[in-house]
């Protein structure tokens, strides 16, 4: 197939891109590589040493003899390009990964929650729009957040997407009907995935737009197959307040004697997926795509839940590393259960790599080997949910630690 990786320069973009690659399809990279800039704006880079995407995709091509092509296009901004070029080579499917990702990042201040809006939301309707626009029937898979749920406690497991309620008619019968799963965000970041799920719902109603919705959880690991295949293919690992999913930051934590920082209780419980997992769905959400006319097909690609207390004590024992306890930057309940289903992946063959499956030591590895490119000022986690929050949060000079100052 001919696929455009929209977001294919970044942390699941990347080895998303390499995977389909070595299967044989023909890959063309859209990305304004934004996740570089922000690197910049934020005085912080990848653990990991990452190389320019034209070199990437140079050393993939010099290794495999396939090659991945790149188009530096803002999805968000630049619509009749995006256009023109979806008209010029009119992909079988298009992966969406082109939005801001990070929930911290989308709270730090009114500048960020506006480009995180600004950014995901219209990146999302620009492509809608054009496939309508041009007639593509191209297969739209969107990497979307379990975030879109949120993280109450309902006593039941959540569905893959829908809901089915019964609704009491006019004449007192009750009548059966499949909804969305109720949206409840948690930050803006989240908000804008929950704003994309109603975006798939009316186009694939109105115009027929053939729509995969992945509700993603934290993904945690560094290499896939693919990444091993040379050492300039290395994906990113990010480990600051704002970018590092938890389970990353543990390790590296641990890995440069720096206390496991849980927020609050650590109570908080989370949905997985290791990368080589999150690359896998992806290939099979791609195979096995809606008709045209169908509702938008939702998977949740997660494989477990952890507490993020739970995972501190894992990476404790693994490392001997320290846990501190520090005030929680978010706005969220001090403790939640989270029971997920995730059939569909499983019935079309996924077979979960999991925690216990060991593969959490090739993370410390790589975590110890690069471990004299971290900052230590860009661990804390800074960005606070609401005004009245952002006081309980102080980090030291040299970024060693927090302290409650309310």
């Amino acid at each position: 197939m001919r696929l455009a990786v929209l977001g294919g320069d970044g942390f699941i973009g990347w080895p998303t891109t390499l995977h389909l690659s070595a299967r044989g399809h023909e890959v063309h990279i859209i990305d304004n590589l934004s996740r570089r800039w922000i690197d910049t704006e934020l005085g912080v880079q990848s653990l990991t040493p990452m190389d320019s995407i034209q070199e990437r995709t140079r050393i993939w091509h010099q290794e495999t003899g396939r090659r991945i092509h790149f188009h530096l296009i803002d999805l968000a901004r630049d619509y009749e390009v995006m256009k023109r070029w979806l008209a010029d080579h009119r992909p079988d499917a298009v992966i969406h990964f082109a939005e801001q990702r990070a929930a911290p990042y989308s709270m730090k201040s009114d500048r960020h929650k506006n480009y995180t809006v600004n950014n995901n939301v219209n990146a999302s309707h620009n492509l809608l729009n054009a496939l309508v626009e041009l007639d593509l029937d191209a297969h739209l898979v969107h990497l979307g957040t379990m975030g879109v749920y949120g993280y109450s406690n309902v006593g039941a497991a959540i569905p893959e997407g829908y809901l089915s309620v019964g609704v009491e008619t006019l004449d007192g019968e009750t009548v059966s009907q499949d909804i969305l799963y109720p949206a409840n965000p948690g930050s803006i970041y989240h908000m804008t995935k929950c704003l994309d799920q109603l975006l798939f719902q009316f186009y694939a109603k109105n115009d027929g737009v053939r729509i995969t919705d992945l509700h993603q959880g934290i993904v945690w690991g560094t290499h896939t197959d693919e990444t091993r295949v040379h050492l300039q293919l290395i994906n990113r690992f990010d480990y600051d307040g704002d970018y590092g999913t938890v389970l990353n930051r543990f390790l590296i934590q641990a890995a440069i004697g720096h206390p496991l920082t849980v927020h609050g209780t650590g109570g908080q419980t989370r949905a997985f997926i290791h990368i080589q997992d999150s690359v896998r769905c992806i290939e099979l959400a791609l195979m096995n795509p809606p008709k045209r006319g169908d509702k938008v097909k939702i998977f949740n690609q997660m494989t477990e839940t952890h507490r993020v207390r739970d995972l501190a004590r894992i990476v404790s024992e693994l490392t001997g590393a320290q846990v501190a306890h520090l005030p929680n930057p978010r706005k969220e309940a001090v403790e939640n259960d989270l029971v997920v289903r995730n059939d569909q992946f499983l019935a079309l063959g996924l077979q979960p790599i999991t925690l216990q499956d060991g593969l959490l030591s090739e993370v410390i590895d790589v975590a110890r080997k690069y471990a004299y490119r971290v900052d230590r000022s860009r661990i804390p986690a800074m960005s606070a949910w609401t005004k009245d929050i952002a006081p309980t949060l102080e980090r030291d000079p040299e970024g060693k630690r927090l302290k409650s100052v309310s």
